[in-house]
């Protein structure tokens, strides 16, 4: 199963590609490594491979279906981008629109896009190269982009930005929308429809965030990067090595991960492969796994 209803709002898991990324060391400098070898049974193979060795990790767009509208939250890597620092990321050529495709959507049908932050694997379908240029994928949608962070990863703001993990990325990825008139930027929180809002969720980025979903008795998080492996719900306070504000993620990831406790909230965080998405419950003075969601192991 790809597709889970909530309320009056469907949502459609959609693959870009999963795989290994980094060594648990390096992605999550602070997890002891005991917790891995406690967590095993949970985390192999979807979240790390048998050996220990690399964690795994999806690149997924949400696809919704809300109030007569098609909505994307996030957009991965994308085909033909220039990526230096991430060599399994440069100059993809990847079929994501045929996949969405498959789940019945054009890029002139979607409605609008959801950047929850403007990391690489966040914004990368955002655009397509055309004829030399970078234009953008979905032509009739509005593009929601985070205030904080389209300051913050602009490298007129950012000498910081040459080298790193997003280097070419607002060039290629955010400012063509922005050049086209699709962009609209948001601060604090922002309401889609009835049943979705916008709430920023700062730590990992500057801009940070993420959708609250609140349809009827059912509830989800779109959570993007609030927590890149299952062991960050147990072991809560330990951030991955892209957070540019430790202690702001550890806050969030903590206040999020309560609320999502408390309304039984589906959890979907935008890399997780196997099933994709859970529930969580409070545990002490941390959390716990309740239960994965329905979809479709990757």
């Amino acid at each position: 199963m790809h597709e889970v209803v909530l309320g009056d709002v469907s949502i459609t898991r959609i693959e870009e590609m999963h795989g290994p990324i980094l060594p648990p060391k390096v992605f999550f400098p602070t997890i002891p490594e005991s917790a891995w070898d406690e967590h095993r049974d949970m985390l192999v193979p979807d979240h790390l491979d048998a050996d220990g060795e690399m964690v795994q990790v999806a690149m997924q767009t949400w696809l919704l279906r809300s109030g007569g509208a098609t909505i994307l939250v996030d957009t991965g890597v994308g085909n033909d981008k220039a990526r230096p620092a991430v060599e399994v990321w440069d100059h993809l050529h990847l079929d994501f629109l045929g996949a969405l495709a498959a789940a019945g959507v054009r890029p002139e049908g979607v409605d609008l896009v959801v950047n929850t932050h403007l990391h690489v694997d966040h914004v990368g379908w955002n655009t397509v190269l055309r004829d030399g240029e970078w234009v953008p994928t979905f032509p009739n949608a509005t593009y929601l982009m985070p205030r904080a962070d389209f300051e913050f990863w602009n490298p007129a703001n950012n000498a910081n930005i040459v080298g790193g993990v997003n280097e070419n990325v607002f060039e290629d990825s955010v400012a063509p929308v922005h050049a086209a008139g699709q962009v609209q930027l948001w601060e604090g929180s922002h309401v889609i429809d009835a049943a979705l809002r916008l709430e920023a969720a700062p730590g990992h980025t500057p801009g940070s965030s993420v959708l609250k979903l609140v349809s009827g008795s059912e509830h989800a998080l779109f959570a993007g990067d609030l927590m890149h492996t299952p062991l960050q719900i147990i072991e809560v306070d330990h951030e991955s090595c892209f957070c540019e504000d430790p202690a702001g993620a550890r806050a969030t990831r903590r206040a999020l991960l309560g609320w999502a406790s408390d309304t039984t909230a589906l959890v979907l965080p935008a890399h997780f492969s196997g099933a994709g998405a859970l529930e969580v419950e409070h545990r002490g003075d941390g959390f716990g796994i309740r239960r994965w969601a329905g979809f479709d192991r990757l």
